[in-house]
């Protein structure tokens, strides 16, 4: 009898615990999401932050969360982020964004949620076949020749050298450089990622000279032979500090800090929704992948958002331990 009454205290025992871990575990799945407000994900004009924060949206989607993309400048997202206007921001880069960045951290009200894993590199790039125009490239004295000013120009430059950068929100300093330099060029800002991308590819093809925005990884300067132009080497001075570099009186005078792209988030709404956060901290990516998720954008055509649902169809073995 005694036994009996153990054995049946047992299976009691296990059947409670068993119970009580279905119900623990139902609580904690109706508690995501933890609101049902909207998540405000950055969404700018670069096909590969897109194709980022698109992977990030259908993820945390998927957890129940109401996702809501929002269109913001890559430099002025940040403001959105301090004020609570936007929650999670499109990776910013060491090589264009490292001041706004520390700023918002620094204020409080923006979260520094780690690295993507991507270390980057940005600058002005020419296909080598410039180089019989501008000898003395890469070292970015060549470009202070008239004769080398003059095979970059354009009918909307001349008789100053053309210099393509970003779009005009991306908040690029060639114009700062150009002038910090002395070099005989302007400022022409492409309408977008793909009309920069565009431009360069036509004057590759036609063997026309040109110096351009560009950044790695990214297709375009692995697919066509080139070299990025070698400025004075870049220091914490160089942006603030008119003493620092080669021109005492101008700030500008050096070439782009290296480094990763980061995720930044509104500090206020971790408490909101703690999982899409934790879901953004533990989100990674290397480089080769992003490499080929632009190039199925920029090359292949396809959307976006069909290259995110794509790769999410594709890695559950990645994305899966993020959303645990």
């Amino acid at each position: 009898m005694k036994k009996s009454i153990n054995n049946f205290l047992k299976s009691y025992l296990v059947i409670s615990l068993l119970f009580f871990s279905f119900v623990v575990g139902s609580i904690a799945k109706a508690a995501t999401p933890e609101s049902k407000d909207p998540i405000k994900v950055v969404i700018m004009g670069y096909s590969g932050d897109n194709i980022i924060m698109q992977i990030y949206g259908e993820l945390i989607s998927k957890l129940g969360y109401n996702v809501e993309y929002t269109p913001a400048d890559y430099i002025g997202q940040f403001a959105g982020l301090k004020s609570g206007d936007l929650h999670i921001g499109s990776p910013g880069w060491d090589t264009t964004a490292k001041d706004v960045m520390a700023d918002a951290w620094g204020s409080g009200t923006v979260l520094n949620m780690g690295n993507i894993g991507i270390s980057v590199f940005e600058d002005w790039w020419y296909p080598l076949y410039v180089k019989d125009k501008c000898p003395g490239l890469p070292n970015w004295e060549a470009l202070l020749d008239a004769e080398c000013a003059k095979s970059l120009s354009t009918a909307e430059t001349s008789p100053k050298g053309r210099f393509l950068e970003g779009p005009i929100e991306w908040g690029g300093t060639g114009n700062l450089r150009i002038e910090a330099l002395g070099l005989p060029l302007e400022v022409i800002n492409a309408g977008s990622d793909a009309a920069l991308g565009a431009d360069i590819v036509a004057a590759v093809k036609r063997q026309e000279p040109i110096i351009a925005w560009t950044w790695q990884p990214y297709w375009l300067p692995a697919m066509y032979p080139g070299e990025f132009v070698a400025w004075p080497e870049y220091g914490d001075g160089c942006y603030d500090d008119a003493s620092w570099g080669p021109n005492p009186n101008k700030t500008h005078d050096c070439g782009n800090p290296t480094g990763y792209m980061w995720k930044s988030a509104w500090a206020g709404g971790e408490s909101i929704w703690p999982k899409a956060y934790d879901v953004w901290k533990k989100f990674t990516l290397d480089e080769k992948t992003m490499g080929d998720l632009v190039y199925k954008s920029d090359i292949d055509g396809t959307d976006t958002m069909d290259v995110a649902k794509d790769w999410i169809a594709e890695n559950e073995s990645i994305w899966g331990e993020w959303l645990k």
